[in-house]
């Protein structure tokens, strides 16, 4: 059952990002299905919704949590591994940067969450320190680790490879997912240091 749940929904959402012909129509379907979104949000939760999947998860603080704690919030998510010492400090500044231009009033909705490939390593602990070294220390900052199939599943669904190249080092992709109040994916940035305007853009339409 659990199987079938992840290959359903990694196959709603690979789906749903497939469908746009040009950057221009691309862009009024995304602002239409927000519109959609904010009008329709009732809590329940949408067979799309990444919350559905069964995993278990703690964050820096030590506390055991599922993804559907996070309901009701914008989630901009993102995997990365506290040792990283190439592309990760990269894809962080990037969502700091997203973070520092949206608005405050739409920043109060939304939490940012990191969600580590290296879970053996990346313990709460290491976590916590992470977050202080990068002045994320507070409720709107998560850090989750969970057991290995639970991580390879949640990349999964968002479409993140990722592969142990040495003891210490990952080669792993660059992309940044928001997730509406449902657990909806409804937008993808990839790259590092890439334009975030579209990125912006879908995080103050879900807060509207």
């Amino acid at each position: 059952m659990k199987r079938y749940i992840i290959f359903s929904l990694t196959a709603l959402l690979s789906f749903g990002m497939l469908y746009s012909c040009s950057e221009n129509e691309e862009k009024e379907v995304k602002e239409e299905e927000l519109e959609t979104e904010r009008k329709e949000f009732t809590g329940e939760l949408s067979e799309l919704s990444v919350y559905n999947l069964p995993s278990d998860w703690t964050n820096q603080n030590g506390e055991e949590i599922k993804l559907e704690d996070l309901k009701g919030d914008i989630v901009v998510a993102v995997m990365i591994y506290t040792t990283c010492k190439a592309a990760c400090p990269r894809l962080v500044a990037d969502v700091r940067r997203i973070y520092d231009k949206v608005s405050d009033k739409a920043n109060k909705q939304v939490k940012y969450v990191f969600v580590s490939i290296d879970p053996e390593t990346d313990t709460p602990e290491r976590m916590k320190e992470f977050a202080k070294e990068n002045e994320m220390d507070n409720d709107q900052w998560v850090f989750l680790r969970g057991d290995i199939e639970d991580t390879r599943e949640f990349a999964a669904v968002l479409a993140v490879s990722y592969k142990r190249i040495s003891p210490i080092d990952f080669s792993h992709s660059n992309i940044i997912s928001v997730f509406d109040q449902e657990g909806v994916l409804v937008h993808q940035k990839e790259g590092l240091g890439v334009d975030d305007s579209s990125t912006i853009e879908a995080i103050e339409k879900l807060a509207m």
